[in-house]
């Protein structure tokens, strides 16, 4: 077709651009370009974009927020779409037995779940506004985890450090119903002891712990023997079938006469450790000449804890070990899972974590100390060496259990004959006249008041239940800070326990001491002795 006589042929790009409206792209014919007509133009070869002029690129955040405005609208929409054919295929299916079965539970969630409403702006239906909440929330988390790790640089995660259990060497007695019991000795030799002491270990933990730190010159400057040993099943000692603390007590009296401590001597408890302590006051009163108690635990649900003692003890405890307790009191059979993933995993690991606790400074302090990370480790090591985790269940089941006591029952008033009423009256008056039975030997307790462990308001229970306990609190000090490696703090412990340091008996007070030991036990009773004389004396008159 021809074009109109006296019109002006259009070339193809004005051609295009009557078609396309003007889109600000020209097209270049090859002619040479002016470098002032530019104007941020772009060129590549013969084609180039032209922006406006005095344009300037849209602002960072500006894009970040149409990003997010667009995509909060476009997860709104596919949230009402969903909703939409979610109804509709309900409502297309009411004779559906999947609908009728779903709809009350459904509808009771709904019903619990619906005080979050609250939390939406009023004009929005609840029904299209938490689809969308949730799959923004989802799309969020996506995408701050591809950010993450797309960004940052990969850090190199040190494989666990696998577990070394030393070969066994512990020196062990025979119990009277067959069991083995390994034990360490450390300090004077026992003909030489002042002070024998004998010390269970806490949970998680073995024989070699003791207490950590003490010095070899420290237990000679007071002549002490210090006995540790492992429980049934722990280390290397057999385990027991069925233990208690009763049993417990009687482990620990076999072991002294088996190391012939014929004299009293003083049992330690520290941390969990103590329940076996208290065990000992409760059923061998007779044999000890003293109990030394750092961080004692005591059963968290003894009837004799009034409501308050409770509640300042749970609240101090993390929701980790809340939940173990509740699991060692209620379904213990599943602490198997947690410990095998943990400590008996073969693998060594962090205290805090294993044992569900939250320190304080002081005792985070120390435990980045590396002679502490050694004997930790170490400990551990001869803790789990028999891989089994029915010991460790039986010690976080009698924590929690019935003790077969209380420890209102350590020291109690003797009742005297006679009436009651006026009795009542007599001890108001002469309270001097008390009498007491149970263990009626010294009783102390060191306890730190920053200790998240074994909370201060066990030591308060211990101070109102136990009369005779005296109760040294150390402020600023947690669990681990004053027992573990503080050679001062050791002292000042024997120190109060022992008076001055003395040092071991000598091989002619030891003799003097046997020899008077004898003269007492073969001594003629004196009135045997006036008659011997008589006879004596009329023999001679004869």
């Amino acid at each position: 077709m021809a074009a109109p006589v006296g019109a002006t042929s259009m070339t193809w790009h004005e051609e295009l651009a009557t078609l396309v409206g003007d889109t600000g792209i020209r097209y270049s014919t090859g002619d040479p370009i002016d470098n002032n007509q530019l104007h941020g133009v772009k060129t590549d070869g013969y084609f180039g974009y032209e922006e406006e002029k005095g344009g300037a690129e849209e602002p960072w955040m500006d894009q970040i927020k149409g990003f997010a405005e667009s995509t909060a609208e476009m997860m709104r929409e596919l949230g009402r779409g969903c909703w939409d054919i979610a109804r509709q295929s309900v409502q297309g299916a009411e004779e559906s037995e999947f609908v009728k079965k779903m709809r009350g539970p459904l509808s009771e969630a709904a019903e619990k779940l619906s005080f979050l409403n609250e939390y939406l702006p009023e004009d929005k239906e609840p029904g299209q506004a938490w689809p969308v909440v949730i799959s923004v929330f989802l799309i969020a988390l996506l995408v701050l985890n591809i950010g993450s790790s797309s960004n940052e640089t990969p850090t190199v995660v040190e494989a666990p450090k696998k577990m070394y259990i030393a070969p066994p060497s512990a020196t062990r007695i025979q119990l009277p119903d067959g069991r083995h019991l390994a034990y360490l000795q450390q300090g004077v030799p026992p003909e030489l002891a002042r002070f024998n002491m004998i010390m269970p270990h806490s949970f998680l933990s073995s024989r070699l712990a003791g207490i950590p730190g003490m010095s070899l010159t420290l237990l000679e400057e007071f002549g002490v023997q210090l006995v540790t040993y492992d429980l049934p099943g722990f280390g290397e000692s057999d385990p027991h079938p069925e233990r208690n603390l009763n049993t417990s007590a009687l482990d620990m009296l076999h072991l002294a006469n088996s190391l012939g401590i014929s004299e009293k001597f003083w049992v330690v408890g520290y941390s969990g450790g103590a329940i076996h302590a208290w065990a000992a006051a409760r059923y061998i009163p007779d044999n000890l000449a003293g109990v030394a108690m750092f961080a004692p635990m005591v059963n968290p649900y003894d009837m004799s804890m009034n409501k308050e003692e409770r509640r300042k003890t749970w609240e101090k405890w993390s929701a980790g070990r809340k939940f173990m307790y509740t699991l060692a009191r209620k379904f213990p059979s599943l602490l198997s899972f947690y410990y095998r993933k943990s400590f008996l995993s073969g693998t060594q690991g962090q205290l805090e974590r294993w044992l569900s606790v939250l320190l304080m400074k002081k005792d985070k302090l120390l435990l980045e100390e590396p002679v502490f990370m050694e004997f930790w480790e170490k400990d551990v090591a001869e803790s789990v060496r028999q891989g089994d985790a029915k010991p460790f269940i039986e010690e976080s089941v009698i924590q929690v259990s019935d003790w077969g006591f209380t420890l209102s029952e350590i020291q109690v008033q003797k009742q005297k004959d006679g009436r009651r009423f006026l009795s009542l009256l007599k001890s108001l008056f002469s309270p001097a006249e008390k009498e007491w039975t149970g263990f009626l030997g010294p009783i102390h307790v060191w306890q730190g008041m920053d200790d998240t462990v074994v909370p201060p308001s066990m030591t308060d229970f211990v101070r109102r239940v136990v009369p005779g306990a005296t109760v040294h609190t150390l402020h600023g000090e947690g669990h681990f800070s004053y027992f573990c490696f503080c050679d001062k703090c050791h002292r000042q412990i024997f120190s109060t326990l022992f008076g001055i340091p003395q040092g071991p008996l000598t091989i002619q007070q030891e003799i003097a001491e046997t020899t008077e030991e004898l003269t007492e036990e073969t001594a003629i009773p004196e009135e045997m002795a006036t008659e011997v004389t008589a006879i004596d004396n009329s023999t001679e008159q004869e």
